[in-house]
């Protein structure tokens, strides 16, 4: 789930709670301060954002890392993350961003689509979403209206909700990683599958991991194209390397 800055709470500055409430809002070439917000960017990009804007670009996983991303070191996350590079040009502009708006729209990655609104949790686990009403932001000042439901299915939000709640609950466990010995090679699984789905399909089919768990023949055809199949099944069996958890099964008599 997308959260609002560590330092701020719904609320809070531009953050106002929605509690089920309506809100107005559209971004359009008409509106005043298009395309403003697509500058100067420190946009965290999620395993599921990679895989849409890599395959959109027909890039390689280490040719788009490369090229479009820098990694980010957060002093108290014990995972590595990556953030979207922003070009060099006045502004710092998205790299994406065209003078008509956002050359990879219908790839484009979740905290864009999900703009204006922010998804949290709340006690309990209940999903709670807040509206990010920035100052500089004139679509507050459209008339088009929308409730949670209608928005994050005009956004196409449903597919990356999914897939970005997996990784959450890996990147905000608690569970401890074991001896400190293992933890750099722990760390590394963690960015094969949620950076790098190529190098992961290398591991899959190149090594023993096939013999280990089992997966009906339908389901490893599908991995062989399906990066949207590949990446469900890394982050499972991520919860199983870095966790131990029984998130996948296993052959009972492994070949």
């Amino acid at each position: 789930m997308t959260v609002p800055p560590p330092s701020a709470k719904p609320g809070e500055g531009p953050f106002e709670t929605l509690d089920g409430r309506t809100f107005k809002f559209a971004c359009h070439p008409g509106v005043p301060c298009f395309n403003q917000c697509c500058a100067d960017l420190n946009l965290v990009l999620t395993p599921y954002d990679i895989v849409r804007l890599k395959n959109r670009l027909g890039l390689t996983s280490d040719r788009f890392l490369e090229t479009y991303t820098a990694a980010q070191t957060e002093p108290d996350a014990r995972f590595p993350k990556v953030r979207l590079k922003m070009t060099d040009a006045p502004g710092r502009p998205c790299p994406f961003v065209t003078p008509q708006g956002c050359s990879v729209y219908q790839d484009r990655p979740g905290a864009c689509r999900i703009y204006p609104l922010g998804r949290g949790a709340a006690a309990g686990g209940r999903e709670l979403y807040f509206l990010v009403r920035e100052a500089h932001c004139r679509g507050f000042e459209e008339e088009k209206i929308w409730d949670i439901e209608e928005w994050t299915k005009d956004q196409g939000l449903e597919a990356y909700h999914r897939s970005n709640d997996l990784w959450m609950e890996i990147i905000t466990s608690k569970v401890s990683l074991g001896p400190q010995e293992h933890r750099v090679k722990k760390i590394q699984m963690f960015s094969m599958v949620s950076y790098n789905l190529d190098r992961f399909r290398d591991f899959v089919f190149q090594t023993r991991f096939l013999a280990l768990f089992d997966l009906p023949p339908e389901k490893i055809d599908q991995l062989r194209t399906d990066d949207s199949a590949l990446l469900d099944l890394g982050l499972n069996w991520l919860k199983f390397a870095l966790f131990g958890q029984e998130a996948l099964p296993l052959k009972k008599n492994p070949g």
